[in-house]
């Protein structure tokens, strides 16, 4: 007999000086953050990690301050007043690395708060929709609380967890988080997913960053063949691929006939299509960023996205100025692991302008940015305007080619800041 406890007692194990690790996207443990929030009374400089969350995330709200410090590994929405405020802030980390914080007691985990799919007839249960990080928190996590949830997917791959593994479980029926990409993908973005899909070769194996413009991309493939799918995060874009047989894993260098994926996040019918379906493997970030991993697929083609880039080719992809906005994450482990595959294509997506006019490519970088991607390991830039391709090209050459692809209103700015530098 599984002994279910309340929410109140599970957390009721977590003391003031904790680290505790929180389960990310469709995992997010709000249900046991609520509880937190309500014991914020008992609590002192409780720390929080985690990689991307999603929903309410009470703890992180400015009235827990003295409760509860939001160190962040990813920031995303929830979280990010906290973060960029007294009462957080971000660790600098390629997303394949954060394994190794956990392992090597850099950040060791005193409690991890999960959510889990139930227990099978052996007694296991599955991080579900979200191993990336979460295997290496739970597997070095002095304590675990889990929230057991007969909606969440039961997944193949590196998820499992028996439940004799777990301090305290809580009986959930809470409907997961979700998000539709193709809702708010609008022609801007497809003209972006057309001019990468000409890049896509036949038979290559494919990386999708997180947003609206992965999702134009996976829109415009429908007339690609053997495709293979080796990516941190899987999104709704693909079921349909691989149920009309463009993506089918068939020429991978690693993981042939699987699509491997770290975590996903989409629609109700994404976790569905996850759900005990063998084809697709959910695995431990450290092994599916790990560049010399990816460089096994030939042909491996990495789409990701940036808030800017300046005319030498650098890339800032986690900050605007020095207000935190996302993260490094995976986009440096896969433009490296494209890079160096054969036939392989890294490349970088984006609109020349943003929703309120502000130009993405730009002279220089705003002052505080982070440099995710440096100049050394740009290769090819699409907007709506066109390809560049900077592999190989010396500064004055970038800058031309990146001004032939800005907004055509950007130009004459972006002609005067060359000229200016490069005389």
């Amino acid at each position: 007999m599984i002994n279910y406890v309340s929410p109140e007692e599970a957390v009721s194990i977590i003391k003031s000086g904790d680290r505790i690790f929180g389960h990310g996207s469709a995992c997010t443990p709000n249900l046991l953050y609520d509880e937190l929030a309500k014991q914020s009374s008992r609590l002192k400089d409780v720390e929080m990690v985690s990689i991307t969350q999603q929903g309410n995330v009470e703890i992180a709200k400015p009235q827990y301050k003295d409760s509860f410090y939001i160190n962040s590994l990813f920031t995303s929405a929830p979280v990010r007043e906290a973060v960029n405020s007294e009462n957080g802030d971000y660790v600098p980390i390629f997303l394949s690395e954060i394994p190794i914080l956990f392992k090597n007691g850099i950040l060791p985990i005193d409690v991890a708060l999960i959510t889990v799919s139930p227990p099978d007839a052996h007694g296991y249960c599955t991080l579900g929709t979200s191993v990336d990080v979460a295997r290496s928190a739970i597997d070095t996590a002095k304590k675990i609380i889990a929230i057991v949830n007969p909606k969440m997917p039961r997944t193949h791959g590196d998820g499992m967890i028996h439940i004799n593994r777990i301090e305290k479980l809580v009986w959930s029926e809470e409907e997961l988080l979700t998000i539709n990409y193709s809702e708010k993908v609008g022609e801007e973005e497809m003209k972006i997913g057309r001019n990468v899909a000409e890049l896509i070769d036949d038979k290559a194996t494919i990386q999708m960053g997180i947003g609206t413009i992965p999702d134009a991309v996976l829109q415009c493939l429908h007339n690609h063949k053997d495709l293979g799918v080796h990516t941190e995060m899987l999104s709704d874009g693909v079921i349909d691929l691989i149920k009309n047989d463009v993506i089918n894993n068939k020429y991978k260098g690693t993981h042939a006939n699987r699509t491997i994926t770290s975590f996903c996040f989409g629609t109700r019918r994404l976790y569905d299509f996850v759900d005990d379906n063998p084809a697709v493997a959910f695995m431990d970030v450290q092994h599916v960023n790990f560049p010399i991993n990816i460089m096994k697929n030939k042909k491996m083609h990495a789409i990701n996205s940036a808030i800017e880039i300046d005319l030498t080719g650098q890339v800032c992809a986690d900050s605007i100025g020095t207000y935190q906005f996302s993260g490094i994450g995976g986009q440096m482990d896969f433009m490296r692991g494209a890079a160096l595959s054969e036939g392989g294509k890294p490349i970088m997506a984006l609109s020349s302008r943003t929703k309120k006019g502000v130009p993405r490519i730009v002279p220089f970088l705003k002052q505080g940015a982070g440099v995710v991607t440096t100049r050394g390991h740009i290769h090819y830039v699409v907007t709506e305007f066109g390809t560049a391709y900077l592999y190989g090209k010396n500064l004055r050459q970038r800058a031309q080619a990146l001004i032939e692809i800005s907004h055509p209103d950007d130009r004459e700015m972006l002609d005067k800041a060359a000229f200016e530098r490069f005389k």
